[in-house]
């Protein structure tokens, strides 16, 4: 079957040079030309094709264009060594969204937090601990306390209170201080713990939409390789 740039963009809503440039990056395999120098494609750069478009949701868009010039080129291996590298990535942000969501269920139950400022003496007596600990957190990243201009002590608002109080029950929890610091960030960017897990519920989501599509794509792939 001899088949046109355009019947190939036609399927999936493409331009026919997009489907050039996709042959010119190896991403299909090279097409023949016809005695006038026009391309000529085959059912094999229709599969190319389609195997490409359906590995970018599991792999992204890069690493799906180096899995197939790989496989194009005849280099298996190094197709199969890019696949276990984002397989690798998934398992990595997995394990990430588990450390955060155990955190956060360590935590206590939330307190009403004092409205106001305070400073680092008093707010480590309610915590029964030293203010040595609240400056190495603050080294660490912790917690941004800002200085009074005009004593240069630490003053704690109401929101580095709750990091605080957070960063202490984790620490209780055994947590170390840079996942800590990573929850701490996220409860920040979220405006509060519970805002955040409305955030970890979409980014498992997501681990989970990228894992399904690492099915298909390998699916895809095992199509294209029987594919003469």
């Amino acid at each position: 079957m001899r088949l046109r740039p355009i019947d190939l963009a036609r399927e999936h809503g493409l331009s026919t040079q997009a489907v050039r440039n996709y042959e010119e990056a190896g991403i299909l395999p090279p097409a023949e030309r016809s005695p006038h120098g026009y391309r000529v494609y085959a059912p094999r750069h229709a599969a190319a094709l389609r195997t490409f478009l359906v590995l970018i949701p599991a792999h992204g868009h890069a690493a799906a264009g180096a899995i197939m010039r790989a496989v194009n080129g005849g280099a298996a291996e190094e197709a199969l060594r890019l696949i276990d590298e984002s397989h690798a990535q998934l398992a990595d942000d997995r394990c990430t969204l588990e450390a955060v969501e155990r955190a956060l269920g360590d935590l206590a139950p939330p307190r009403e937090l004092e409205p106001g400022v305070t400073f680092i003496g008093p707010l480590a007596r309610r915590l029964g601990i030293r203010p040595a600990t609240l400056r190495k957190w603050e080294r660490a990243g912790l917690i941004v306390p800002r200085r009074d201009p005009r004593t240069g002590y630490r003053v704690y608002t109401s929101a580095d209170v709750r990091d605080v109080l957070l960063a202490h029950q984790l620490r209780r929890g055994g947590h170390g201080l840079e996942q800590i610091a990573r929850v701490l960030e996220q409860v920040r960017a979220a405006g509060g713990a519970e805002p955040l897990q409305a955030t970890l519920r979409e980014w498992r989501d997501r681990l989970t939409a990228r894992g399904l599509a690492m099915l298909a794509g390998a699916g895809a792939l095992d199509t294209y390789l029987g594919t003469p």
